[in-house]
């Protein structure tokens, strides 16, 4: 069974440069590659009779390196395999469009959802980790034993720098308390248990949140870009970012329990859909669709 492994990077000033390059490569690469393949798409549309034929990641690769690379000197300082991956994430999101399992692809802004992926000579030690073109980079906790991932994706959540991949493990049974259970999931509380337990909503997500809300008000009428903007931003989305992992540790926590202990779990069918409508319900709404 594979299971994903995803740890936090404690890199030095070099790296964190390195890093932020490889993001920008990949996002450049992405966003050129989606120009192009709009511009194709809308050709194809006003000339029927002259279609061309739209590019896979593999053309998308052999144009960037022909057309991109020579004119961007920056490209030769990161892993040739940071594009490349790119532009496969691309060419998948427009299949999953053109199937209509998702929208058009979106270009990709600086700063916002940064991250790349890298292959080729990977070592994994006991609290640190050797990349491509960056080297050994420490991690704050101690990565799993005999483990050679074949690709790793680095990601960046504020000023905080992530990485994750797979690793083979194999899956564990365990006696269970009740073999079915139902699951009744509210708004005070997370959730109420058939056999009586309840899971209560973690309280210091509720802090951070007013405090999160007196952040943003504060920041309203500050200069676009400046130095205290940017402070002020960078202080924000290390706030979401904090209130984001007290909800997956709540909602991890309560799955992890539900899956550990019981065999079947029943959960009320719900129109998550419309209680995302009611500004009201939206939040808990939200630990609906997580679940």
């Amino acid at each position: 069974m594979l299971l994903g492994f995803k740890t936090e990077l404690h890199p030095n000033n070099q790296q964190k440069t390195l890093l932020a390059k490889h993001a920008g490569v990949a996002r450049h690469a992405y966003n050129w590659g989606l120009w192009l393949t709009k511009n194709i798409l809308n050709h194809n549309s006003n000339n029927p009779d002259g279609k061309l034929k739209f590019p896979t990641a593999i053309d998308l690769h052999k144009l960037l390196v022909a057309m991109v690379k020579p004119k961007n000197y920056w490209y030769y300082e990161v892993s040739k395999t940071a594009p490349q991956y790119a532009l496969r994430y691309l060419s998948e999101a427009w299949k999953r469009c053109f199937s209509k399992v998702s929208g058009q692809p979106k270009f990709k802004k600086k700063g916002r959802d940064d991250s790349f992926t890298l292959d080729g000579s990977i070592s994994v030690g006991f609290n640190q980790i050797k990349l491509p073109r960056i080297g050994w980079i420490k991690t704050y906790e101690v990565l799993p034993d005999n483990v050679t991932p074949k690709s790793v994706t680095i990601s960046r959540k504020a000023d905080r720098w992530f990485i994750s991949f797979k690793i083979e493990t194999i899956s564990q049974n365990t006696d269970k308390l009740v073999d079915v259970v139902g699951v009744d999931l509210g708004i005070k509380s997370l959730a109420t248990l058939s056999t009586g337990e309840v899971f209560e909503n973690a309280e210091s997500k509720r802090k951070l949140e007013s405090k999160l809300s007196r952040l943003q008000y504060l920041n309203r009428h500050k200069t676009k870009f400046s130095n205290s903007w940017k402070k002020a931003q960078l202080k924000i989305a290390q706030l979401h970012n904090r209130i984001a992992n007290i909800r997956k540790d709540t909602l991890h926590k309560l799955t992890t329990y539900l899956a550990k202990n019981h065999s079947q779990i029943v959960i009320e069918d719900l129109n998550v859909s419309g209680m995302m409508a009611n500004h009201k319900l939206a939040k808990a709404a939200l630990v609906y669709g997580l679940l």
